[in-house]
């Protein structure tokens, strides 16, 4: 893990060259004011304070020079402002200031300089030669927690990059019994056969075809007669599609269908470290969705925890079937608010492309905290609708449910809709489908796993529960 500690300091006035915050009103103002050097400089770049741009700027003297990085249409450094600056600045020391030269705080932008920096390194040594480019922080209290949050991040993004050859289920029990070992959590397992003695018969149906053992990882956190806060994670190792095979060009990134459960696990880590003053259940359904003679087929009919049956429809629809078990243990714990995180459906990427997380929830108050939350953590999502008609589209005549769609329509409302089965009407519920990945390389997001709601999520959970 990357030594994010290194990366800050509190500013108590060291030497150091200086980030200048320049959004896209004060830009004019700002190249007026500077040198005929500088304003050569931003000609020749075309600098105009737009987002996710940069630019050095010459000293008078030949020797000294700035960095100015564009704000857009924020007055304020937003959460990736100085992505752009750590991942184009020479190790060093920095200060970030406005227009004027005052020290600015960094507030959010932290977590753009410090992910810039991350790498994730088991397979290949980096071939950057530099060495740590260090923030200055004027506001410092806010040190601790802009390191968690960076290692949560880069937890999920380390998570859901590792090949499916070194992260299987066994490997999820693990890192859920290492985030146990720091916290004084309590960790309980089911796998292998006894899934059906402990009435866990849907994660054992879909990862019986595998070699690596099927579980349910259970976390728990916290004193008694506190509220209690479920967080569910799928955990599908690697997704075949099973008998269903997916065909080779869907089937190149099926290591990270395990994203839901990296993110669960991550959630539940800020969480902790924040202390919040909650009970914490964490879930986690682990398996591999694999090809075998004792593979799940189409037409077999599954039970599952909660005692409702499920047609399969389609094998490659596994994801909801190993949560349905897990979201029906999280309830008989009696949450006051269950969350749960799914790389679920590819509708949910056609509908919202692959930055916008699809939530869905069963009570509009919370809908509603999300919406702000998303807006004050710069941590976007988009909620679709858990529209109750389309219920009829996994009907099926020999079973209670179908978990494949009669048609190709509305397929993440389908699986939200789905899910809803196994949750208590009485219990506050958001469902995340996310892609868990950035297809495109961006200043301190790399092309990779990438984590998507938890900040917005720890912000409703620290809203409803330490006030």
């Amino acid at each position: 893990m990357t030594d994010f500690a290194s990366l800050v300091a509190a500013d108590r006035g060291q030497d150091a060259r200086t980030i200048i915050a320049v959004s896209q009103a004060q830009a004019t103002q700002f190249v007026n004011a500077l040198g005929e050097a500088g304003r050569a400089a931003v000609a020749a770049a075309g600098f105009s304070g737009k987002q996710d741009t940069g630019l050095f700027l010459p000293g008078g003297n030949g020797r000294d020079w700035s960095y100015a990085v564009g704000l857009g249409a924020q007055p304020a450094p937003g959460r990736w402002t100085l992505a752009t600056a750590a991942a184009g600045l020479a190790d060093g020391c920095y200060r970030l200031v406005d227009t004027a030269g005052a020290a600015l705080p960094a507030g959010s932008s932290v977590h753009g300089w410090l992910m810039a920096q991350h790498r994730f390194a088991r397979y290949r040594k980096s071939d950057d030669a530099r060495g740590n480019r260090q923030l200055l922080l004027t506001d410092a209290g806010g040190i601790d927690a802009a390191l968690a949050e960076a290692m949560a991040a880069a937890q999920i993004r380390d998570l859901v990059d590792t090949p499916a050859e070194d992260l299987g289920p066994g490997d999820l029990e693990a890192a859920v019994r290492a985030l146990a070992e720091s916290c004084a959590g309590r960790v309980t397992v089911v796998s292998g056969e006894a899934l059906i003695e402990q009435n866990f018969p849907a994660i054992h149906a879909v990862g019986r075809a595998s070699p690596r053992r099927p579980r349910i990882i259970s976390l728990d956190w916290g004193d008694a007669g506190r509220p209690l806060v479920a967080l569910v994670g799928k955990g599908v190792c690697f997704d075949t599609g099973g008998l269903n095979l997916k065909p080779g060009n869907s089937m190149a990134l099926m290591k990270k269908d395990m994203g839901g459960a990296a993110h669960a696990l991550a959630l539940a880590r800020l969480v902790i470290e924040r202390r919040l003053p909650i009970r914490l259940k964490l879930v986690i359904a682990a398996v591999d969705n694999a090809v075998s003679g004792d593979a799940i087929r189409p037409g077999d009919v599954i039970a599952t925890r909660k005692g409702l049956t499920i047609e399969i429809g389609n094998t490659d629809a596994e994801g909801r079937l190993v949560l349905a078990d897990a979201l029906a243990l999280a309830g008989e714990a009696g949450p006051a608010l269950t969350l749960d995180f799914a790389t679920l459906t590819g509708a949910a990427r056609v509908a919202l492309g692959p930055d916008l997380p699809a939530m869905f929830t069963n009570d509009e108050a919370l809908a509603g905290e999300f919406a702000d939350a998303a807006i004050a953590c710069e941590d976007p999502l988009w909620r679709l609708p858990l529209w109750q008609n389309y219920r009829s589209l996994f009907s099926s005549t020999i079973a209670d449910l179908n978990n494949n769609a009669e048609s190709g329509f509305a397929g993440a409302i389908v699986g939200a809709l789905f899910l809803e089965h196994f949750v208590a009407a009485e219990v506050p519920w958001a469902h995340f489908d996310l892609f868990a990945w950035n297809s495109t390389a961006r200043a301190g997001r790399p092309k990779g796993g990438a984590a998507m709601a938890i900040f917005a999520a720890l912000k409703v959970i620290e809203g409803r529960f330490a006030r």
